[in-house]
């Protein structure tokens, strides 16, 4: 019996299965043998074949995919934030390869990549569906791209996504596990657990050969977020819905969507702008001016991510300027006052500007 075969035996096997306190460890193994076959299916096979148009560099300071149906309106939407040239057409599968395209906003650079529309079965291959979904694991920001005439599709596009390991908007579960060589296995909790116990999580982690380890626990963990930490090659991205061609419905209809969501015209152009600032903000961009001694703050801002400090920003000044750091002075809204001299761990805002000095 072949890994596709196995797998459909166990998914079947876990459809009947009812769900309640006597099956819980049932139905966590079952997710660990599912999960363990998902993943060797999706091992990259060797190949001579090349499948040109997928393979794209990243680059500026982040990188945003479209996902969405075939026909939805993305390359379009990609035209209008970009002014790229990707195919337009009103019929499906008008795009074959991944078109980039560069948004240049509040002085980032972000790459957009138009990628083709994908279907139901996308992360099993169908319409080259893995080396689309592929892409957008390497991404940033993950914007999911519906066509107004349908809008609950959405879940759908999860799922694929869930698919093959991505993980949107959700934090990695507060689960760290140290394999050992010896004294079996050692699991701590900070919290009140209400789906593991430790006879689930030790048949979860047998099932993947782990027999020693220290496992920490830090939240109220669920068995599908155990097994994401065992398998490891989990992806965390945070995304954006997108509805277009807006301008076709009344107020009224989009009222009624129960999700949250951009609605956009690229046609009209209507909602563009407010897309843009969503995708900065999404990305947790900040802007961070630099200056000399004696000169005013250059133009160009240091594009950096809410959260890093200092000590982040000196390797993009210079490669060796963490090392010869001494102290650098901040003006702006993480400023106590203007001028402030601050340390490596100043976390920094945006609008920013520092001057830095070294030993």
């Amino acid at each position: 019996m072949g890994v596709a075969d196995k797998l459909k035996e166990l998914e079947e096997e876990m459809g009947r299965t009812q769900k309640n306190k006597a099956t819980e460890f049932h139905i966590g193994i079952l997710k660990s043998k599912i999960a363990k076959l998902k993943k060797e299916l999706q091992a990259p096979k060797k190949s001579g074949k090349k499948t040109g148009g997928f393979d794209v560099k990243k680059s500026g300071d982040s990188t945003v995919v479209f996902i969405g149906l075939p026909s939805t309106g993305k390359s379009t939407l990609l035209n209008a934030l970009t002014g790229a040239k990707s195919k337009i057409a009103s019929y499906a599968f008008t795009t074959l390869t991944c078109i980039p395209g560069t948004m240049h906003y509040k002085g980032a650079q972000i790459q957009l990549l138009d990628l083709p529309g994908i279907i139901a079965g996308a992360k099993e291959g169908s319409g080259r569906g893995k080396e689309v979904l592929s892409v957008a694991r390497n991404a940033d920001l993950v914007l999911l791209v519906l066509d107004v005439f349908d809008p609950n599709y959405r879940p759908k596009l999860v799922e694929e996504l869930e698919g093959i390991g991505m993980r949107l908007d959700t934090a990695p579960p507060k689960i760290f596990i140290q394999v050992t060589s010896r004294g079996g296995l050692n699991i701590n909790y900070t919290t009140k657990q209400t789906h593991l116990n430790k006879r689930i999580i030790t048949g979860v982690l047998n099932e993947y050969g782990i027999h020693n380890a220290d496992v920490t626990i830090r939240q109220n963990a669920t068995v599908d977020e155990l097994i994401d930490v065992v398998v490891g090659n989990r992806k965390y991205a945070t995304s954006l819905t997108v509805l277009t061609k807006t301008d076709l419905v009344k107020a009224e209809f989009l009222k009624n969507i129960e999700y949250g969501f951009v609605p956009v015209s690229a046609e009209t152009g209507e909602g563009v702008d407010a897309l843009r600032e969503q995708i900065f903000k999404k990305l947790k961009l900040i802007r961070v001016f630099t200056k000399r001694k004696g000169e005013l703050a250059d133009d160009v801002p240091l594009m950096m991510r809410e959260g890093e400090t200092i000590a982040d920003a000196c390797p993009k000044l210079h490669r060796d300027l963490l090392m010869l750091f001494k102290y650098a002075f901040v003006w702006g809204p993480s400023a106590k006052f203007p001028g402030q001299k601050v340390g490596l761990s100043h976390v920094l805002q945006d609008g920013d500007t520092i001057q830095v000095f070294k030993k």
